[in-house]
């Protein structure tokens, strides 16, 4: 087996890679440097930093959104299917969370917001009207303002 330098510890450490997601591009040179993984889809994921150094998601890249817009459908119907059946697909079915969750104009910050305020009561903001509000959930369940 063919042995390959180990990463510079600044390369995969310093704050600007980590900033700008370029981790995957220096991961992905690493291991076509000697790996027995020298997949064309790691070159895909270096191509795309070097169209765009500051990258803040690979699915912004033309090619990487093209294709899971392309496989959309059936990367659901798998899914489904193996929930049907009861086969555990946590790294595929938390991918399509994570894909549903970047497509949102809002994420689901008010459901965080609910489940905070109904465990410790620490108020919610609506988007309908200004301010701060509680919902008394274990007693009439009426929201009340909170002022500041």
């Amino acid at each position: 087996m063919k042995a390959f330098p180990p990463p510079r510890v600044a390369e995969i450490y310093s704050p600007a890679l980590r900033a700008h997601w370029l981790m995957a591009l220096v991961m992905a040179t690493i291991w076509r440097g000697g790996c027995i993984i020298r997949a064309r889809f790691l070159d895909r994921i270096k191509e795309a930093y070097d169209r765009n150094p500051k990258l803040a998601n690979l699915l912004l890249d033309d090619y990487f959104r093209e294709g899971v817009v392309r496989t959309e459908g059936a990367w659901r119907r798998v899914l489904a299917l193996a929930i049907a059946n009861g086969v555990p697909t946590p790294a595929f079915s938390s991918s399509l969370a994570y894909y549903d969750g970047l497509r949102r104009a809002r994420g689901p910050t008010n459901l965080l917001q609910g489940l905070r305020d109904y465990f410790g009561a620490h108020t919610y903001r609506r988007l309908d009207k200004e301010g701060s509000f509680h919902t008394r959930w274990s007693q009439d369940g009426n929201e009340v303002k909170v002022e500041s």
